[in-house]
């Protein structure tokens, strides 16, 4: 298979067979961290959304959002996601890795 990299006269080339940025983090915005901060604790929705000031429905929509930018398929999965990637600690009395 050929691939024309001068297309636009770049003397840049890639390799496309590799990802332009290999196993970076996602980017959370504020609100999401704090939605995840609220989730690692063990809130519920209703409860996060009092302790945030806003609507549980918000709430629902930034867990889908956070949930997608960490590719997992539900809360406990993002709170062990988010724990692995180093953004929030181990609660007390759980043994840290």
């Amino acid at each position: 298979m050929f691939i024309a990299l001068d297309l636009h006269n770049s003397s840049e080339q890639r390799d496309f067979r590799q990802p332009a940025r290999a196993h970076e983090p996602p980017t959370l915005t504020p609100t999401q961290m704090k939605v995840l901060r609220c989730v690692h604790s063990g809130l519920l929705n209703k409860q996060i959304a009092y302790e945030l000031g806003i609507a549980e429905a918000t709430v629902k929509v930034h867990m889908t959002a956070l949930m997608r930018k960490l590719n997992v398929r539900n809360r406990t999965q993002a709170a062990i996601a988010a724990r692995n990637l180093g953004w929030l600690r181990a609660a007390p009395g759980w043994p840290a890795e």
